[in-house]
């Protein structure tokens, strides 16, 4: 797992973010539950493209029993990355998704800690007309 240094030139966190997303679908991140649990903030809590709102234990339980696609392997692309500084090691991520069937627009809130990059809070929302 990367860590940022003050001094290098390197460390990026647009760039760290964008190989994290989309978030669950990343093995190379996260593929078992305890990962799932460690990247996820412990009052972690996403609005699903349904619309509907969805806790950390709800997420984690689905990841334990629905394995994710690896978005890379289902040929996922993400466009449009934009990454916002919120506060202190805190970021706003957003993009827009294609997939094979869909397109959608996300936004996850990071924040770096001791530990690694976690995920605060995180919403999909479908984009009905493509063209928009």
């Amino acid at each position: 797992m990367s860590s940022p240094n003050p001094v290098s030139t390197t460390y990026s966190v647009p760039a760290e973010l964008t190989a994290r997303e989309p978030i669950f679908h990343r093995p190379q991140f996260a593929s078992t539950p305890e990962d799932f649990a460690r990247m996820t903030a412990p009052h972690y809590w996403e609005v699903g493209a349904s619309g509907r709102r969805y806790t950390r234990t709800f997420i984690l339980d689905h990841l334990a029993t629905h394995p994710p696609i690896d978005a890379a392997a289902a040929g996922w692309q993400l466009f449009d990355p934009q990454c916002r500084r919120l506060g202190p090691d805190t970021y706003l991520f957003t993009y827009t998704l294609h997939q094979a069937d869909r397109q959608t627009r996300r936004a996850t809130i990071w924040q770096l800690t001791s530990s690694g990059w976690q995920i605060l809070y995180h919403q999909g929302t479908i984009i009905a007309d493509p063209a928009s």
